[in-house]
């Protein structure tokens, strides 16, 4: 993965183009990083695990690489972006990223991550689409003793058995609905990068249409084809990723309920367990 750059205040990021990460926008200050990473790329092994931390609003360039990767931070918030959408990833979640997918990942918070690098060979049977999943407390220790274990270790001895048992975890992760697609549309996009900016606002598409130059049901058959959500539940998905930015940042559930255009804690602790299936402090718990 590409090393940390300056980002401003991260809202839910947009997708766009990806290029890889050798290309000409790499800056110098990413080498070691790149090197690491690259390097990793071609141990002759079937899952490597690496440890790199993150200080609060840092973020990734696009890149790609051939391994897949899980993405697991032990604490703190990440947005992962790829071309198809955003998925948020609080702790005790990870993301999941097929190799070859040109992603960014944005740090709001301070995080420590810490990532499984599968090989292609190793990774079928795998998801071939992005997803947050859910880790266990067995994967998360698993993950936690694989970072001390050096990149080319032996296969047939104790690591090699503790990586084999990694990738049996890994084939039956729980995905979490954690996802914002992002509607291919440029009327739609320019919808949703209002509301990535201000998820508060209330804009019905009766008003989007006056600007969009289409009427209110036509936005709202583009917002089903591009996302496979309708309006309504997308701006509630995107105030719910929101939301867990803001609570593990340590911000209160009034105030976010509030910053997000809830009336009231209720309303937004009940959207909250509906989507999630528990309240916000039971999820950070």
């Amino acid at each position: 993965m590409d090393g940390p750059i300056p980002a401003p205040r991260t809202r839910l990021p947009m997708p766009a183009p990806g290029f890889r990460m050798d290309g000409p926008e790499r800056e110098a200050t990413h080498a070691d990083n790149v090197a690491k990473v690259n390097a990793l790329q071609a141990v002759p092994r079937p899952v490597v695990a690496a440890a790199t931390d993150y200080p609060a609003g840092q973020a990734t360039r696009w890149h790609s690489h051939p391994r897949a990767q899980l993405v697991y931070g032990i604490s703190g918030v990440m947005a992962v972006t790829t071309e198809a959408g955003v998925w948020v990833v609080p702790p005790e979640r990870a993301v999941w990223v097929p190799g070859g997918m040109a992603h960014r990942v944005d740090f709001p918070t301070e995080v420590k991550m810490r990532s499984l690098w599968v090989s292609p060979e190793a990774a079928q049977g795998l998801p071939r689409a992005c997803s947050v999943v859910t880790v266990s407390p067995l994967l998360r220790e698993l993950i936690r003793a694989a970072v001390d274990v050096p990149a080319e270790y032996d296969a047939d001895g104790p690591a090699g058995r503790l990586m084999a048992v990694i990738l049996d975890q890994l084939k039956v992760l729980n995905q979490a609905p954690l996802h914002l697609p992002w509607p291919e549309n440029a009327r739609l996009k320019r919808i949703a990068e209002a509301l990535s900016d201000d998820p508060a606002q209330d804009t019905g598409l009766e008003d989007w249409a006056k600007t969009a130059g289409a009427s209110a049901r036509t936005l709202a058959r583009l917002f089903v084809k591009d996302t496979g959500m309708t309006f309504g539940a997308w701006r509630q998905q995107a105030r719910l990723l929101k939301a867990l930015e803001l609570l593990a940042a340590g911000q209160s559930v009034t105030a976010t309920a509030l910053d997000l255009g809830y009336d009231s804690p209720s309303a937004f602790i009940a959207m909250f367990k509906k989507a999630l299936g528990v309240s916000p402090g039971r999820y950070f718990r």
